[in-house]
């Protein structure tokens, strides 16, 4: 009996067949194992996202409460610098009358002390007697 069929030939056909059709459904049961994966993923995502928007509303309350603060500070900070801007002008205006007021008193206090030398020198005269020094 002779027989054009090739035996060998179709038991790799075959094989190869089986081979490639185990390789599809692996990779069918990996992509929809992935698939049940993104899905739980996709519903955990959407939670945070629900939540992340039900804060939205207190967050933007608290920043805008946080906002008016720093204002307020700024404010203030601002009344400060103007504050300051006067004592410094008054602390030079104080500085300025104390020099003037030293240069005014130190003429008159060396006249004062010109002055008294003057009248000890004329009582010393009375006293004494003499024109001349009170130690001969």
């Amino acid at each position: 009996m002779t027989s054009d069929v090739n035996v060998p030939y179709w038991i790799f056909s075959i094989g190869a067949g089986l081979g490639v059709l185990l390789i599809g459904l692996g990779v069918f049961i990996v992509c929809r194992a992935l698939a049940g994966t993104l899905g739980r993923l996709n519903g955990t995502l959407d939670e945070v996202d629900r939540q992340i928007a039900a804060l939205g509303a207190p967050v933007a309350e608290t920043l805008g409460h946080v906002g008016g603060i720093a204002d307020s500070a700024d404010a203030a900070v601002a009344r400060l610098t103007g504050v300051i801007g006067i004592l410094e002008t008054v602390a030079g205006a104080v500085g300025k009358t104390t020099s003037l007021a030293g240069e005014a008193l130190s003429p008159a206090i060396v006249n004062v002390g010109a002055a008294l030398t003057g009248v000890t020198a004329g009582l010393r005269r009375l006293v004494n007697g003499k024109r001349g020094d009170s130690h001969e």
